[in-house]
């Protein structure tokens, strides 16, 4: 009875937007971040879930600076909403000549997707500013012959937004501008979050970007999830996609936070 009070996340069952940067640590860094997209990316497709690549910035080491991909069906925010924050990985780089262990991070934001008909986010046209660009990457004949792709900036806010995966520049400013909703409306429940210092601040963290939430640690093969304080072990089995054990530890604490939020106000 006490679990069927606990509030629902009005979130839990939209599509999301992942976004993954490389932080500290240069070229290492843009590996473990396309480490970490291949990690949701096949979390999400054992699922059954549906992705789709928004845009990618590669690095010359071979990662990615950035990439945003969306994943769609089965309920998406549910499982990624609480790998918001800073991931920190701790291995020796393959560019290490003398086999030192180097920290490098990567920053993630799982946003849930905010369709076009959602009354809670305006958007008005006069505040974006809307550039082309040509695209680069995968892509084939389509590469670099037309600016099909778009970036939207938000000048009151400054939140600029990209898209170039679609064949389309219709396609691509479509798919940017639901990511700006995304972004505004995940910024617009911050702000309320924090005025009221509601419940789902204490949960498993704020999510918020710069929150260190999880050390992958290779020579102990080791993953530390610093919210809940556990340890996981088969690291490299994570990165392949086995994210379950994880993710059902983090549900269970939010349950269990929740539970005791319920409690403490009866």
């Amino acid at each position: 009875m006490q679990a069927l009070m606990i509030p629902k996340d009005p979130n839990d069952e939209k599509d999301v937007f992942i976004e993954i940067r490389a932080g500290a640590g240069g070229g290492e860094a843009s590996i473990f971040a396309a480490d970490l997209a291949r990690m949701y990316m096949r979390y999400a497709e054992a699922q059954k879930m549906k992705v789709e690549t928004v845009s990618i910035s590669e690095s010359d080491a071979g990662g990615y600076k950035e990439i945003v991909f969306a994943v769609k069906d089965g309920a998406p925010y549910k499982l990624f909403k609480h790998e918001s924050g800073v991931h920190r990985v701790q291995r020796v780089p393959v560019t290490e000549a003398q086999g030192r262990v180097h920290t490098s991070t990567a920053t993630v934001a799982v946003l849930p997707l905010i369709e076009d008909d959602n009354s809670e986010v305006e958007v008005n046209a006069k505040d974006l500013q809307i550039d082309t660009y040509k695209a680069s990457g995968a892509g084939g004949q389509y590469v670099n012959k037309t600016e099909s792709a778009i970036r939207i900036t938000h000048v009151p806010t400054g939140i600029v937004v990209a898209c170039s995966e679609e064949r389309s520049q219709l396609q691509n400013r479509a798919r940017a501008m639901q990511m700006l909703r995304s972004v505004l409306y995940d910024r617009k429940r911050r702000e309320a979050e924090e005025a009221v210092g509601s419940m789902r601040r204490s949960q498993v963290g704020t999510g918020d970007r710069s929150e260190k939430i999880r050390t992958y640690n290779y020579p102990q093969d080791r993953i530390t999830d610093h919210r809940v304080n556990q340890s996981f072990g088969n690291l490299r089995g994570v990165l392949d996609g086995n994210l379950g054990h994880l993710v059902a530890a983090l549900l269970k604490d939010e349950r269990e936070r929740m539970l005791a939020g319920e409690a403490a106000s009866t």
